[in-house]
């Protein structure tokens, strides 16, 4: 018994739902998963300050945990165990004891990925040693500025103007970049960004800078241009390193954790560099103001 042909304008409707947006991704569930880790940093940054802290440590964990999958991918050998246990510590020392803190904790959970490493045995260990503190340093380490900005005077708004930053440089670098963009940056590494869309990128970011020095940060209208054009700058840099690594490694995304954006690294790769970048600038920028 064999069933009705399906018509042809219902099998073109079921396509058009099923069919992704044009850059790739399922949109719909790109929106729902944005706003749901939006309201989640958000909620934390100014009602539930632990909350953030914990939300840092989570992202670090998943993170180090797709670099390490992805790795696996050449034959290098992450063990996560000592990682996660790193990834943890080290956003709630930020948060407790400072930037000394901080450094302890990274030094004792380097020791601990050696130990980890040496105790396990096999091949490769100097190799694995490497790679291991080089995730470390890159995802959870860098993470953690963001929780040091958050312990300043506003650092509520200031990690809120920080994000704020990374959109603007996404979206205006990528407007201007679609309509614009004719010299690709490093063509080698990520071949769609240009330095148009970098200079919209820039643009784009200084308006939203000088506004939310004015009325977010209350700090005088001009701290808002060098504070975008080091956020943007790192942001881009992060970007550029997470598409080497991808690209080094023949892959599209970190995982598919997230719904619509890939990985959790794919989402991170310009807050991670843009997160010290705005501590040291929030740091000197308020030194020369004579501000705490």
């Amino acid at each position: 018994m064999t069933t009705p042909a399906e018509p042809a304008s219902r099998r073109s409707r079921r396509a058009e739902r099923t069919k992704p947006s044009r850059a790739g991704r399922n949109l719909p569930a790109a929106i729902a998963v944005g706003v749901i880790l939006l309201a989640a940093v958000l909620a934390g940054l100014f009602f539930f300050p632990v909350a953030f802290v914990a939300t840092v440590a989570v992202f670090g964990v998943f993170g180090c945990w797709e670099v390490a999958r992805a790795l696996s991918v050449a034959d290098v050998d992450v063990p996560i165990v000592p990682l996660a246990a790193g990834s943890v510590a080290l956003p709630f020392a930020a948060h407790y004891g400072g930037p000394e803190a901080l450094g302890f904790a990274l030094a004792g959970a380097v020791v601990l990925i050696v130990l980890w490493r040496v105790i396990e045995g096999g091949r490769g260990v100097i190799r694995s040693i490497t790679a291991s503190t080089g995730v470390f340093l890159w995802v959870p380490f860098l993470m953690s500025f963001a929780v040091l900005l958050f312990a300043r005077e506003k650092g509520h708004f200031m990690v809120a103007t920080m994000l704020l930053l990374v959109v603007a440089n996404d979206t205006f670098g990528y407007l201007i970049g679609a309509f614009f963009g004719k010299h690709p940056m490093a063509p080698k590494i990520s071949p769609k960004k240009s330095w148009e869309g970098f200079a919209g990128s820039v643009g784009g970011a200084i308006l939203v800078a000088i506004g939310a020095a004015v009325f977010l940060l209350d700090v005088p209208w001009w701290v808002g241009v060098p504070l975008a054009v080091a956020t943007v700058a790192a942001a881009t840099a992060g970007d550029l390193a997470e598409s080497m690594v991808k690209r080094e490694l023949g892959i599209k995304d970190m995982s598919n954790l997230l719904p619509g954006h890939g990985g959790v690294m794919d989402r991170l790769d310009s807050i991670v560099f843009a997160a010290p970048a705005a501590y040291l600038m929030a740091v000197v920028l308020t030194s020369a103001m004579g501000r705490t």
